[in-house]
């Protein structure tokens, strides 16, 4: 069902779950995963207890739930990114731009991913996260193949197997990505210079 073809009931819940999400990612990130209450989350979200455990049973639901919400964002708009008109060269420029862009936009949620790293989620919880995250990434990550296979049959891209060019190009820019994450001022994220220390070796069409 389309968002728009909600009641008003179903967009308010919706509304109350965001809200709630939001409250919970901002004190996790304030205080630490380990340190936050239900009832602080509650609190803070401007609802009663009551109406939370409706929603969440425990913070490892919050917690699971904000990392796959970030999961998902990552996974449209990078699939969007990868279908947008252009060639296979615009289209993998278009897909690191957009990926640069929503890492520093969820540095909240990718943040408490590695603060967390497993600490005080039990197991099965943590098992089945990584399981459906992992989904998500071998996703784009074959998406991303399957555009440097089609530029390298147009002979736009060297040759190379297209599922490590892919791989070589998330790696990266993860790089620049946690190098900024450590240090925003001293490493800023410069896609034009991910672009040309990537691009230079792979790239055959004359610019």
């Amino acid at each position: 069902m389309k968002k728009d073809e909600l009641s008003r009931k179903e967009r308010e819940q919706l509304q109350r779950r965001a809200e709630i999400l939001q409250a919970a990612l901002e004190l996790f990130s304030q205080k630490g995963y380990h340190n936050v209450s239900m009832h602080e989350i509650a609190t803070r979200a401007e609802f009663a207890v009551g109406t939370l455990y409706k929603f969440f049973k425990n913070k490892e639901e919050l917690y699971k739930e904000i990392l796959l919400q970030t999961a998902m964002l990552f996974y449209s708009a990078s699939s969007k990114a990868l279908e947008e008109k252009g060639d296979e060269y615009a289209r993998v420029k278009n897909f690191l731009k957009t990926k640069c862009k929503l890492f520093m936009e969820n540095i909240l949620s990718i943040r408490l991913y590695f603060a967390v790293s497993g600490a005080g989620v039990s197991f099965n919880v943590r098992r089945g996260l990584e399981t459906e995250l992992r989904s998500f990434y071998d996703q784009v990550i074959q998406k991303l193949a399957n555009v440097f296979e089609k530029g390298i049959q147009k002979k736009i891209f060297r040759p190379l197997d297209p599922y490590y060019l892919a791989l070589a190009l998330d790696s990266i820019s993860n790089a620049f990505l946690f190098c900024w994450m450590e240090d925003p001022d001293k490493h800023p994220v410069d896609t034009d210079l991910i672009e040309k220390i990537f691009f230079e070796r792979i790239y055959l069409v004359h610019r």
